[in-house]
């Protein structure tokens, strides 16, 4: 159970409102740079074990890390609500450019490239209308650019640049149209789930970014899917015979958005397939596949 020190670090973590370069972040969540670091070697092994399956599964930085040099796409899984929120922004015609979460460095490559900076929820205001909230980006006008801070989904993005893969981002929104997308789009598909951070740092295994990558994953049927990939699929099979959006009402993620006052956030986190928009990280900012 998580106590509410860890779901206020949590929270104001979410909250983020800071801009990306794609060097990898050097906090406590950065990515291990080689097999002898310490706590890496086992992870790394294992995700090297699921080579021979045409689609892979990993959670977090490592797992982007360790699958990234061997993946010809790399789908990014963040549902509460960093991916639900590019998907948004993307299909109203905008840039996202994901960042880690550091307001002032944002703000600077918000100011550089002419673009609009997200801020905290708390802090959304008429001059600072846009934050990690899909509703308020729904509400961006069509061309805008968006640096979109976040803890988690921004620097898994950042993670799966290191290899030569397609980078997008998936959410239960597109998850069909993401399946078939990857499916043109390369050989070998590995898919991440973001998860969570614990005060201490450590990934916390979040259940919707777990669902959320195994109805990408529920819809690449005819690939050799790894075990770890195969599970993630049953996972989504069974929240969908139980209802997604109860699940993710009732998960911890979930109770810990609407405790918080950010349940409207789960109704778009939590609608299946409506979306045919594809986000794709090319030049640093995730946009329309074309």
């Amino acid at each position: 159970m998580r106590e509410n020190s860890a779901a206020a670090v949590r929270e104001s973590a979410r909250e983020a409102s800071d801009p990306p370069s794609y060097r990898l972040m050097t906090t406590s969540a950065s990515v291990p740079t080689s097999a002898t670091d310490s706590g890496y070697g086992y992870h790394r092994q294992a995700a090297a074990d699921q080579a021979g399956y045409t689609v892979r599964f990993g959670w977090g930085l490592s797992g982007a890390a360790a699958l990234a040099p061997h993946s010809d796409v790399m789908v990014v899984v963040d549902v509460i609500t960093f991916s639900t929120a590019v998907v948004v922004a993307v299909e109203r015609g905008c840039l996202v450019y994901p960042h880690p979460w550091d307001p002032e460095s944002a703000l600077a490559l918000a100011e550089r490239l002419g673009a609009q900076v997200a801020v905290s929820r708390s802090l959304v205001s008429v001059e600072q209308p846009y934050s990690l909230s899909p509703a308020t980006l729904s509400r961006a006008p069509s061309g805008m650019s968006i640096v979109l801070p976040s803890p988690n989904g921004s620097a898994v993005s950042a993670a799966a640049l290191r290899g030569r893969a397609v980078v997008v981002a998936g959410s239960l929104r597109n998850a069909f149209a993401v399946a078939r997308f990857a499916r043109r789009a390369g050989a070998v598909i590995s898919v991440i789930a973001a998860g969570e951070r614990w005060p201490d740092g450590s990934l916390d295994l979040a259940l919707e970014d777990l669902i959320g990558a195994g109805a990408i994953i529920d819809g690449l049927r005819r690939r050799r899917r790894s075990p770890e990939a195969s599970a993630a699929a049953a996972v989504f099979r069974q929240a969908r015979k139980q209802g997604v959006r109860q699940v993710l009402r009732e998960c911890a993620s979930g109770r810990e958005q609407r405790r918080r006052g950010y349940g409207e956030e789960l109704e778009w986190a939590a609608a299946l397939n409506v979306s045919e928009l594809v986000p794709v990280l090319r030049d640093g900012a995730f946009q329309a596949a074309g």
